[in-house]
């Protein structure tokens, strides 16, 4: 994927720039809550979405939770940015990361076909296999971004941060 050079003007006179989105991991009494995405990539995937002009990374995490699922969740702290330019395939991204917590029982809707609840052990089993959960690939990066949670979760450290050298 080719990349214009930091500041380089758009074509259409603007700047090329990362569009912000937000990821959430939302933990419920039964595990960790993924989405089958209704439209491509198509994948099991974190619910999140772009940020809207005029709302917080917060506001956003917290509308696309509930559009996805159903629940209303609780930020609990922000787990890290993920910003590879190859993180998604539509374009340059880069995600505003939460974990949450939420009572209740998600159910699909918005951008979601469906939904799933994934025990943490179960997701720490698949994650360490690869990058499917239950049979299905994980979209973008987010099997990158449950293994940073699972590994938060085991030893109280964030995920450092990091930088490819090889751009």
């Amino acid at each position: 994927m080719a990349h214009a050079p930091p500041g380089s003007p758009a074509p259409a006179g603007g700047w090329r720039n990362p569009t912000p989105t937000v990821d959430v991991i939302i933990q419920t009494d039964h595990g960790i809550v993924l989405i089958r995405r209704r439209n491509p990539p198509h994948g099991l995937a974190l619910p999140g979405g772009f940020i809207d002009e005029g709302e917080s990374a917060e506001e956003a995490a917290v509308r696309e939770a509930r559009e996805e699922t159903g629940l209303e969740v609780e930020l609990l702290e922000l787990l890290s940015v993920y910003s590879d330019p190859a993180r998604d395939p539509r374009k340059h991204t880069l995600s505003v990361t939460y974990t949450a917590r939420a009572p209740g029982s998600p159910a699909a809707s918005d951008d979601a076909e469906a939904v799933l609840t994934v025990p943490v052990a179960e997701l720490e089993v698949a994650l360490a296999a690869g990058h499917r959960v239950r049979g299905e690939a994980l979209a973008f990066d987010h099997a990158q971004i449950l293994r940073d949670f699972v590994a938060l979760r085991a030893t109280g450290l964030r995920p450092r941060p990091r930088v490819d050298r090889q751009r």
